[in-house]
């Protein structure tokens, strides 16, 4: 495993801090430059080397010159008197800044920079849940604003402060990234920020080491003298391969070889999970009839490796197709509905290589980072004329299937073979009526949680889509958290959602909410109506956010009045978690209402323009004949106004 390249640290403007009092700042102040460090370079990097390069940068953060520094020319966070610590943050700000830009800012003369690591790979420990969505939502942003972010929340920079720090390191707008960064993580005071920013999931000085593939590193020898041999065919017919008219080369770069090798394929143990903290795709045991099938592995790699014209390539959105930096592990290897189909992990994409005789060869990818015990329980195999048939994770203790659109009818056993192949199950129609919405209720075995059970759904993509629940605001604190949409309130809730999930086929989708934010008593005694967001995120981070009103008389199928469709929103997320929705709505006795509704942070609700009410709570309901304009307003529990969506 290759150490992370050093970066070119940007040069603080004013002088430099003498070089002992830089290195005695910088080792009692590690850790925080560190996570610093870890905080702002790019998720992409992969968590393994997002921690060595971390460390890099810090460890590199000495200056060269040793010059006194004057103090107070260079800000230093919180209240801090060290003016070396100011100068060897923005040092180090500005060189995990760098790294957004991949190698076009690399030193000239590349030299592995320190701590390089061979045979491990170290990962910070996992945090919850809350800490797993802000890592996703700072994933999507870039990294001038993952900056602003972490240093206003946490290294504690006021804004003016963390502007000039941002400008010195090269941001080219930093007052926008301070902007955009208002809008991550929860909305609060930004002390629940800083305290999740704090948490052992950004702690890259408190590690997990686990070992890379034992096999692979057991064919180092070998890819190394196959490497040293493709030099010298290359040296010896370097002549001829600079003729334009020559054929292109068919043997394969030193990248390739050492990806190439079905030898090299990592393989977890069959019960590997049983004794896991991280449930995901990394303890998936290898299974099939063909694991041991070399040439049909080979076949796999070479075309993952370079596909070519006779292979069809297809991606979920923003999934990248490129070969794996190492070889990757296997899942599965068997024949399927007369098909050879091979599924393989990278640590960030999985991967479904498909051979059927007469037809083209076929490669699929799908992101998988982060994949938990409910997104990585299941990937799909194949698909059949309006069937699909899954592999299931090893932790799956039962496996049955409902209709998403007959919430009363009770779950249906899914046989389901010793090797993890379920038998085919239908799936959705995307084209004709929607007339039943098939969906895998799945549990996980006690080892795991007790009588958890889990709602999955086919869109199209390898890994189905988790479906969940948010039940209306009860009395308590805090807020009610998404659950598992097996409850009969769930499913009820689904059975008018279901159909709208058509939008969401083939878009990376990883999961799905229903949340009822509020319930509504209607007036002239029509009953109880239900106002309801359904939050879909996608692997990549963006998710979209859809509000519907929905009357006690809906029905199944019918998922109620529309009233927003926002995307690439934070609406209705952990982030997010305030909304304020009205629609127009006719009484049984013909008069027309304008209602309105909030979520449980809402205490009061206004309405101006010529349909003027005033109420608190969390509900209005106000006679409003067709065509009268009305703008509605609500006051949040922290004194902050929120306007309707749209």
């Amino acid at each position: 495993m290759s150490a992370p390249q050093r970066e070119r640290h940007p040069r603080p403007a004013g002088p430099v801090p003498a070089l002992g009092q830089a290195e005695a700042t910088l080792v009692e102040h590690y850790p925080r430059l560190v996570r610093l460090a870890y905080l702002i370079l790019p998720p992409r990097l992969g968590r393994h080397r997002r921690v060595l390069a971390a460390h890099g940068v810090v460890q590199n953060a000495l200056p060269a010159r040793p010059t006194p520094i004057k103090k107070g020319r260079v800000p230093a966070p919180r209240d801090d008197r060290a003016p070396a610590l100011g100068w060897i943050v923005r040092r180090v700000v500005g060189a995990a800044l760098s790294y957004e830009h991949g190698a076009a800012r690399w030193r000239r003369a590349v030299r592995p920079a320190l701590p390089a690591v061979w045979g491990l790979r170290l990962t910070p420990r996992i945090g919850g849940a809350d800490e797993l969505a802000l890592e996703q939502q700072l994933a999507t942003v870039p990294a001038g604003v993952r900056a602003a972010f972490v240093l206003q929340h946490l290294e504690g920079y006021a804004s003016d402060t963390a502007a000039e720090l941002l400008t010195a390191a090269g941001v080219p707008d930093p007052e926008a990234a301070l902007r955009a960064a208002k809008a991550l993580g929860p909305q609060d005071d930004g002390t629940r920020a800083g305290l999740l920013l704090d948490s052992v999931e950004f702690d890259p000085c408190t590690v997990q080491a686990r070992p890379t593939d034992l096999l692979r590193r057991r064919h180092w020898r070998r890819w190394g003298a196959a490497a040293a041999l493709l030099v010298a065919v290359m040296l010896t017919v370097g002549q001829s391969a600079k003729d334009p008219a020559s054929p292109e080369p068919t043997t394969p770069s030193a990248v390739g070889v050492a990806m190439v090798d079905p030898g090299a394929v990592g393989r977890a143990p069959g019960t590997a999970w049983q004794s896991s903290s991280r449930i995901d795709f990394t303890v998936w045991p290898a299974r099939g009839s063909l694991v041991d099938d070399q040439a049909l592995l080979g076949r796999a790699l070479r075309a993952w490796a370079r596909p070519g014209t006779a292979v069809q390539v297809s991606a979920a959105p923003r999934t990248g197709t490129g070969p794996t930096a190492a070889p990757p592990q296997l899942l599965y290897a068997g024949r399927v509905d007369d098909a050879d189909v091979v599924l393989l992990y990278d640590g960030e994409r999985v991967v479904r290589y498909a051979e059927t005789t007469g037809q083209p060869a076929e490669l699929a990818f799908s992101r998988a980072d982060n994949a938990d015990v409910t997104t990585a329980a299941a990937l799909v195999l194949s698909r059949t004329g309006s069937r699909t048939r899954f592999l299931l994770a090893p932790w799956v203790a039962e496996s049955t299937t409902r209709d998403l659109l007959a919430p009363d009818s009770p779950a249906r056993p899914l046989h389901v073979g010793d090797d993890g192949v379920s038998d085919a199950v239908a799936r959705p129609d995307l084209t004709g009526p929607c007339s039943n919405w098939p969906a895998l209720q799945l549990r996980s075995s006690e080892r795991i949680a007790e009588k958890h059970a889990f709602l999955l759904t086919d869109l199209g993509d390898l890994s189905p889509v988790h479906l969940t629940y948010t039940p209306p605001p009860g009395g308590g604190v805090p807020a009610r958290q998404p659950r598992e949409a097996t409850s009969t309130a769930a499913l009820v809730s689904w059975s008018h959602t279901a159909c709208t999930l058509r939008s969401a086929v083939g878009g990376g989708v990883r999961s799905v909410n229903n949340w009822v934010f509020a319930e509504q008593q209607l007036p002239e005694n029509a009953g109880q109506a239900e106002w309801l967001c359904s939050r879909a995120d996608t692997w990549n981070g963006p998710g979209r956010a859809v509000v519907r009103f929905q009357p006690p008389t809906t029905a199944a199928r019918e998922p109620g009045t529309l009233i927003a469709d926002a995307r690439d929103t934070s609406y209705c997320s952990r982030f997010n978690q305030h909304i304020l929705a009205d629609a127009h709505w006719s009484a049984p006795s013909g008069a027309s209402y304008l209602l309105a509704a909030g979520s449980r942070a809402v205490t009061r609700i206004t309405v101006t323009g010529q349909v003027r009410a005033d109420t608190t709570g969390t509900t209005l309901a106000v006679k409003a004949p067709p065509g009268q304009s009305a703008e509605i307003g609500a006051v949040l529990s922290t004194g902050r106004t929120l306007g309707a969506v749209h």
